[in-house]
């Protein structure tokens, strides 16, 4: 169940956002990118100039690609972080009628019209958008707004409505201890997991130093992880790796995973996963 905040101060917020540029000619190329038949691990510090993307109908923006249709790769959804510069946007964002989408702000301000409404969405802003919806951005501010872009095919099911879009923010919202974890493991969910119009979830997972996942979770859910704070040891198969705020990770159904929160702070992190729906016999 999604948990909405009394009217308490909100805890501190971090949001890591890629810097771009380049890293100087002296580097050393080792680096902790992998990439295999179960799950990849891209750092922040391969996030840079020369791996961006851009899109038709978008102004003045540019965009990292972490995760697309692939085989081998992701198989449900992709996913990308956008940066817009002032005075961009798109008044066409979404070329696919059937995809839906969820946004989530994490720096600068993000000026969203959806259905004819606006709303300004800061630092944690999150906001569900339906298939063929009618939606625009705009970056109106002074500095560079940056924003991830979670697109998935909508799956339809008779008798069971499209969900409804909304915009809210992180903040409007109390983490969910999970059993017996005195709090350690939370997570916030902006969707009722019980909701059956929704065929994805994208929510925010806290880990409070010392807290792990004391199981290898084996499940028919493809994952993808962007950590926005904080470091872990993640443990993807049969392997042990560690991250940070910044790097992302993509996880094949059935993929085991684990975790240890490393500290000293909170290592939080944005979760995709496909939900509610029968698997696909054939292609």
């Amino acid at each position: 169940m999604t948990n909405k905040k009394t009217n308490q101060t909100p805890p501190a917020r971090s949001y890591h956002a890629p810097g771009g540029g380049l890293p100087p000619q002296t580097a050393l190329m080792d680096e902790r990118a992998v990439f295999t038949e179960a799950y990849a691990v891209i750092p922040a510090s391969t996030m840079s100039d020369i791996v961006t993307s851009f899109l038709p109908h978008w102004e003045n923006t540019r965009l990292w690609v972490l995760s697309r249709p692939l085989s081998g790769f992701a198989e449900t959804f992709s996913q990308y972080i956008m940066e817009v510069a002032p005075g961009g946007g798109s008044e066409h964002p979404e070329t696919d009628s059937t995809a839906e989408g969820v946004l989530f702000v994490v720096s600068g301000e993000l000026t969203l019209t959806l259905d004819g409404a606006s709303h300004l969405m800061l630092p944690g802003g999150y906001t569900f958008i339906p298939p063929a919806s009618n939606w625009q951005v705009k970056n109106a501010g002074n500095e560079n707004v940056q924003f991830h872009w979670v697109r998935k095919q909508y799956e339809p099911v008779d008798g069971i409505d499209t969900p409804d879009a909304f915009v809210v923010n992180e903040t409007d919202f109390e983490p969910i201890a999970m059993p017996d974890t005195e709090g350690r493991w939370a997570t916030t969910r902006f969707v009722e997991p019980t909701d059956l119009r929704h065929d994805m979830h994208v929510n925010i997972v806290t880990f409070q130093p010392g807290g792990v996942i004391p199981f290898p979770e084996t499940h028919v859910m493809e994952h993808g992880i962007y950590v926005l704070e904080g470091k872990a040891v993640y443990k993807l198969n049969q392997d042990w790796v560690e991250v940070e705020a910044g790097d992302y990770m993509w996880l094949r159904a059935f993929c085991p995973q684990a975790c240890y929160a490393g500290g000293p702070g909170p290592f939080r992190y944005l979760l995709y996963k496909d939900v509610n729906r029968h698997a696909k016999l054939g292609r």
